[in-house]
């Protein structure tokens, strides 16, 4: 009986073409972006003191090597390995790690390597295309696909005794699993603008953005090896502000302070708790991620600057002067 190839189907409706637009755009992103993250091998001291291998994933930025993950992966490693995907094992060095941010910098020990294009979290849209790549279980070269489901979100994190929230951080469905972080969150475009950092739930993926801030950080781990960050002494969380004192203060919400650590800057300058800071330096504090941002400009430390909170219906301006916070 003679074969016959089947007769060519129907042109594809609209709900057709736009699946394999979809299609297509997830297969460019995965043979763009897959050569540049790399899966991590990451040696670990067990509690009978052997040596166990972790894993993780990591982004090739640079021509020369150096590969952006999650600061947790590389916990307690001086060096770990790298595998590309064109099957390459190279010997990679911890160069940096920031534990409040959750971003890591590594130099990688090789040559021609595939550096992936950074792109700008801060442009992206809720139900924006996204596209997860990383080593999963062990899996190298995994790539899921989903969208972004929301911006914003915040998750805690802590450096020794200082605890703090990871602010602004994208949430995917975008299936993430163990080992996937590190790698790449990109868009369809292929851009990466993010790094997977958490799994939070079933089907609730979390990455730390791509944007000016991260990149002062990877910049500052690149060349220092660590991040300098000022420090005020103050924590509290976002509050709405009455009519009147939004009207004169030209501001609707600030940072209602709970707490002034003692002996800090912001103490010395006579901040108190119940304070609302609205304005540091002329920048808009709406929440604790916004002086958070500030402070990690290495340029507060030391220098003076004009704090305006609102106290008892009042805009106050009080001088604080952040000193570099010290990590243990």
């Amino acid at each position: 009986m003679a074969i016959h190839p089947a007769p060519s189907p129907a042109p594809a409706a609209s709900g057709g073409s736009a699946l394999d637009a979809y299609s297509r755009a997830v297969v460019t992103v995965a043979e763009r972006l897959t050569p540049s993250v790399a899966a991590l091998m990451v040696p670990r001291r067990t509690r009978n003191g052997r040596t166990a291998m972790g894993s993780g994933s990591g982004v090739v930025i640079t021509p020369d090597g150096y590969l952006i993950t999650s600061a947790h992966v590389v916990q307690g490693a001086s060096s770990v390995g790298a595998v590309l995907a064109d099957g390459r094992e190279l010997p990679t060095e911890v160069v940096g790690r920031d534990p409040l941010s959750d971003l890591a910098v590594c130099r990688v020990t090789g040559s021609a390597l595939p550096a992936a294009r950074l792109g700008d979290a801060d442009r992206l849209r809720v139900g924006q295309l996204v596209v997860a790549i990383g080593n999963p279980m062990g899996l190298s070269g995994t790539v899921t696909a989903g969208v972004v489901s929301a911006l914003g979100r915040s998750f805690p994190t802590r450096s020794g005794p200082h605890a703090r929230l990871v602010e602004h951080v994208i949430q995917t469905d975008a299936a993430l699993n163990p080992g996937n972080s590190g790698g790449a969150l990109a868009t369809g475009d292929g851009d990466v603008v993010g790094i997977n950092t958490a799994v939070a739930g079933y089907g609730l993926g979390l990455a730390v953005p791509v944007n000016a801030t991260t990149l002062r950080i990877v910049g500052a781990l690149m060349h220092d090896g660590r991040v300098r960050r000022g420090f005020v002494g103050v924590a509290g969380q976002r509050r709405a502000l009455p009519p009147g004192v939004a009207q004169s203060s030209g501001h609707t919400a600030g940072i209602a302070v709970a707490e002034v650590v003692e002996g800090s800057p912001a103490a010395s300058a006579g901040v108190r708790p119940g304070d609302v800071i609205v304005e540091v330096d002329g920048v808009p504090t709406a929440d604790a991620g916004d002086l958070q941002r500030l402070m990690t400009a290495t340029d507060v430390i030391g220098r003076p600057l004009m704090v305006r909170a609102a106290r008892d219906r009042e805009i106050l301006g009080l001088v604080v002067t952040p000193r570099e916070l010290r990590e243990p």
